[in-house]
């Protein structure tokens, strides 16, 4: 965490000091992300307007940074609007999308300077109406000097989409350089990605039950432990959050080696014989 994050566990409800009491407080994830998923199906069962939905969805957002920013959580970044969604959502959703975007930020970004919570874009923000990104940089301006979690919301985003604009932009720098193409190195294209400022998730939570990926964060990813529930994202509350984080702490990274419990290594290995067939 920061070294100038301040823990605020007593601000936890009952419920939430429960299942942080169990955690391991030396092996919080450093940053984890979420695709937020199932707003339309919690407001169709509910026999209630799609709209209804998202707003419920502004809400799990807000009580989960919350929560995150409380335990010291240092990076949450949240899928909050895809490339997909803007290219193929009925415009009349798209654009109360963007008004939801506007008056959560014109909402919010006090309780972000009460939490010492500052909030970053990734994604081609560029395409957003223009009364939208000036809300956005109004509030990112207004929070730039919090030390707490930094809440990253994803919009207009698509993975495909950042590593094509990572591959333009690395392009551009060989070009200009003159850089051969055999020098270039997983950190050269870590340098133009959106998310060149954060660490890699160390986990990945979706909800709704779904088992895809959907486009978030492709690269950036290869290692995060992943963690699905089946609770629609406007249920999600900071309870589950920290539920997902004791999940992952139950877990052993290898980052592709190995542990202490997978069998003998042997020593020699042209000793071994290859079974025909």
């Amino acid at each position: 965490m920061h070294s100038s994050a301040i823990l605020r566990i007593h601000e936890l409800p009952p419920e939430e000091r429960a299942v942080y009491a169990k955690l391991n407080p030396e092996r919080l994830p450093e940053h984890v992300a979420i695709i937020m998923d199932g707003n339309g199906r919690w407001a169709g069962r509910r026999l209630l307007k799609r709209f209804q939905g998202h707003q419920q969805g502004a809400k799990s957002v807000q009580l989960v940074t919350e929560t995150a920013s409380r335990i010291g959580l240092r990076w949450l970044t949240l899928y909050a609007f895809s490339l997909e969604n803007n290219l193929r959502r009925p415009r009349a959703e798209v654009n109360f999308l963007m008004r939801l975007l506007r008056s959560y930020l014109e909402s919010n970004v006090q309780r972000m300077m009460d939490n010492n919570v500052r909030i970053r874009y990734i994604g081609r923000t560029h395409d957003l109406p223009p009364e939208v990104q000036e809300k956005m940089m109004w509030a990112e301006e207004t929070t730039a000097r919090n030390t707490g979690t930094t809440l990253t919301l994803a919009l207009n985003y698509g993975a495909r989409s950042e590593l094509v604009d990572a591959f333009r932009s690395l392009t551009a720098e060989m070009k200009h350089k003159h850089i051969s193409p055999e020098s270039i190195t997983e950190e050269d294209i870590h340098r133009h990605l959106y998310t060149a400022h954060i660490p890699d998730p160390d986990l990945l939570i979706r909800t709704s039950g779904e088992m895809r990926i959907s486009n978030f964060l492709l690269w950036q990813i290869a290692y995060a432990e992943i963690y699905v529930t089946d609770l629609l994202w406007p249920d999600f509350r900071g309870v589950h959050l920290l539920e997902a984080i004791a999940n992952y702490q139950r877990r052993e990274r290898r980052y592709g080696g190995l542990t202490e419990n997978v069998g003998e290594v042997e020593e020699n290995p042209e000793r071994i014989r290859i079974a025909a067939g």
